[in-house]
């Protein structure tokens, strides 16, 4: 026995003492591999999976390091079982390898002949394969190449793919980096990206994705896809592009609701991607509009089911996520694995924090209790009802406003999900409201507005999540969400996390982050899900009751 902060059980779990001298050491060391459960005050509980575990894997990181990490910071002894199945789990990964034959054009080969032998057998893989060539190798249909990937993945054998990529049409791209150079994790996770051929880069809001993004494609002096949340990121993309890169306006074209513009870098919207007209997707033979060199997909957390569908036909091209989380409200973790690519380079937070790159951040809970009359109607609601009764307490109205006056004068952000609420706000705080109703060119102008400090304040619904740039941003006020959703907490988180212009004393501004939560109500419950992802990240979090601010 150590004076470890990590209990590590046989059901793989790690227990996280966070009281514990060396317990940010720990959070570092465990996050490549493990994944945060639940996150109270004191145990932090991570588990291991095999995913989590190929993804350290394809990561770089090997059996044996995750085991020196895990006898390092353990209080106990760790169950010798366990270590046999973390060394076999890491193992598995690359067992099989797809490659490109001389003769047969894509095989699945394999080292270890009884797992080629399971997997021929398999019902998943079932018309993916063609002609046994030799003992370790038989031959894959070209266009079966992701759907493979996939099934492999489910049956618990998942394939490192060699087997290449098509170089597309060339394009000369660029960086210009004339008064400004990219960040050392910035060109490291490029790097690691194109050093893998495809794969995902995790890094936090306001760290600079797509940055990485355009070193990518200047790596690829390719033809380029782009594939985004929506029409206000597409715009944002081109404008970086244009202004850091040798690509001028032209050459960029938008695929969107209101353009449909094919050029050699092309920005496409997932919801034009994904419109359905007779039961067709109409736009998705943009996917073979040109001989595309480099996909990027931002926000791949986010990405719709038909995107994986057709994504599974791309896997010649190379491919590049962009997230600032890989966790998926729908579960589909694995399929960003195996159709996009494995993890390639993840940046936690507080290390960029630490370089000074995004700012510090006070994260609080204020809690508010509902006047009886409304705890009797949240009492007797249906469950379905009970989550917006909550979220949308009045008793938020004026907690919202105290906290807007506490930090007069700092650009604030208040967001929430329903538009009854966001309007009573915005008419008491006397600040615009951007919603998915408001139009593209007003939310283009209030952001602009916001940016340049001609407006201090905005109410914003869940359209301000994803791909919104406003680095002045220094306070949010979130009243309500997407029921408990880790991903959208750390878009939140985000919008806060840009450095702006550092204090008198030079130290960067700290970023102030509220959430309003009904206490005793599903609200809290959710809330107390979406603390898991600040938890993740190494943020404390203060729990304060709304009579004390």
């Amino acid at each position: 026995m150590n004076d470890g902060p990590l209990i590590v059980q046989s059901d793989k779990t790690l227990l996280l003492e966070i009281d514990h001298a060396r317990a940010s050491d720990c959070r570092k060391a465990i996050a490549p591999f493990a994944e945060l459960e639940r996150s109270p005050e004191h145990v932090h509980t991570y588990r291991l999976t095999p995913l989590g575990l190929w993804n350290a894997r394809a990561a770089g990181h090997d059996a044996e390091q995750v085991i020196d990490t895990l006898l390092t910071f353990s209080r106990y002894a760790v169950p010798h079982a366990l270590l046999v199945d973390i060394a076999e789990t890491m193992a598995r990964y690359g067992r099989l390898r797809l490659e490109k034959h001389p003769v047969h054009g894509l095989v699945l080969a394999s080292s270890d002949r009884a797992v080629l032998e399971e997997v021929i057998r398999a019902k998943k893989v079932a018309g993916m394969l063609g002609a046994r060539l030799d003992d370790d190798t038989v031959a894959v249909h070209p266009s079966e190449r992701g759907n493979l990937k996939q099934a492999l993945l489910k049956l618990g054998w998942p394939a490192e793919d060699f087997a290449g990529y098509v170089d597309g049409e060339a394009h000369p791209i660029a960086l210009e980096t004339d008064g400004w150079s990219l960040r050392p994790y910035q060109i490291e996770a490029a790097e690691s990206f194109w050093h893998g051929g495809s794969g995902v880069v995790v890094l936090p809001c306001g760290a600079g994705k797509t940055l990485v993004g355009a070193a990518a494609m200047a790596h690829a002096s390719a033809t380029t896809l782009i594939l985004v949340t929506n029409t206000v990121s597409a715009r944002q993309w081109k404008d970086e592009l244009v202004r850091r890169t040798s690509l001028t306006a032209d050459e960029i074209g938008e695929y969107s609701g209101t353009s449909k513009e094919v050029r050699p870098v092309t920005i496409a919207t997932y919801q034009v991607l994904t419109t359905r007209r007779k039961g067709a997707y109409p736009h998705l033979e943009l996917l073979d509009a040109r001989d595309w060199g480099l996909i990027v997909y931002d926000e791949v957390h986010l990405l719709p089911a038909p995107i994986f569908r057709m994504t599974a036909n791309l896997q010649a091209r190379r491919r590049i996520g962009l997230t600032a989380t890989l966790v998926r409200e729908d579960g589909r973790e694995g399929d960003v694995f195996s159709l996009i690519g494995p993890k390639r380079y993840d940046a936690p937070w507080k290390d960029i924090e630490s370089q000074g790159w995004i700012a510090p951040a006070d994260c609080v809970e204020v809690r508010v209790s509902l006047p009886s009359s409304d705890r009797l109607t949240y009492a007797t609601a249906e469950p379905e009802e009970r989550y917006r009764l909550a979220s949308c307490a009045r008793e938020k109205v004026s907690v919202v406003r105290r906290l807007v006056e506490k930090h007069a004068g700092a650009p604030t952000l208040v967001i929430g999900q329903y538009l009854e609420q966001l309007h009573e706000l915005a008419a008491d705080l006397d600040a615009p409201v951007i919603s998915g109703e408001t139009p593209v060119k007003e939310r283009q102008r209030l952001y602009d507005a916001f940016r340049s400090g001609e407006v201090g304040l905005l109410v914003v619904s869940k359209v301000a999540n994803f791909s919104i740039d406003l680095p002045s941003a220094e306070i949010a006020i979130q009243v309500s969400g997407s029921y408990g959703s880790r991903q959208e907490e750390a878009q939140r988180l985000g919008r806060l996390l840009r450095p702006g212009t550092p204090g008198p004393d030079g130290t960067p501004k700290t970023a102030h982050f509220y959430t309003v939560v009904s206490r005793d109500t599903v609200d809290a419950d959710f809330a107390a899900n979406r603390q898991r992802f600040l938890a993740e990240q190494g943020y404390a979090y203060r729990i304060v009751d709304a009579d004390d601010l």
